[in-house]
């Protein structure tokens, strides 16, 4: 199965964002380079190492939004994963340079999530599209409402 279309280009002239011209949406942009210790014997990335990428924009998005995540635990919350999902199309080899596009979409009371698009930064293929569903919790653990500056950050994020 071939994924929908992918045409990243530069958002207001800032190069950590892109609009995707075939929906319209607005994406995070980070670039990182895979490692030899990423790969597994075919060679090719060990598919758990998506998930790093994952939080690599994530983590990424969360800091070129003036609140890292680091920032987030020090106010007593926490977001671990509750569901995810990633459909793979093409490998990353080592040293592959990818972009991973990053937004935030869906947020409720106490759970949000986030969408990634993994392309090819030098043949511009997408490598995969996933989802992190996440649960806001407490110092104690205990699922407590979203944070407000986090609920700021979904309604501020481009559409």
């Amino acid at each position: 199965m071939k994924p929908r279309p992918f045409k990243p280009e530069i958002f207001n002239s800032d190069p950590r964002y892109v609009r995707d011209t075939s929906t319209g949406l607005i994406w995070h942009r980070s670039q990182h380079r895979t490692l030899y210790a990423d790969t597994d014997r075919s060679e090719v990335v060990y598919h758990a190492n998506y998930l790093r990428y994952f939080e690599f924009g994530r983590t990424s998005l969360m800091r070129d939004a003036a609140y890292p995540y680091k920032e987030i635990e020090l106010s007593g919350y926490v977001y671990p994963i509750i569901d995810l999902g990633i459909n793979f199309y093409q490998p990353l080899y080592y040293d592959d340079l990818m972009y991973i596009q990053t937004r935030p979409t869906h947020l409720e009371r106490v759970r949000l999530q986030f969408d990634y698009v993994i392309t090819s930064a030098e043949k511009g293929h997408i490598i995969c599209i996933g989802f992190t569903k996440h649960c806001a919790l407490n110092s104690a653990g205990n699922p407590v409402a979203v944070d407000p500056k986090t609920v700021q950050l979904w309604k501020a994020f481009p559409a």
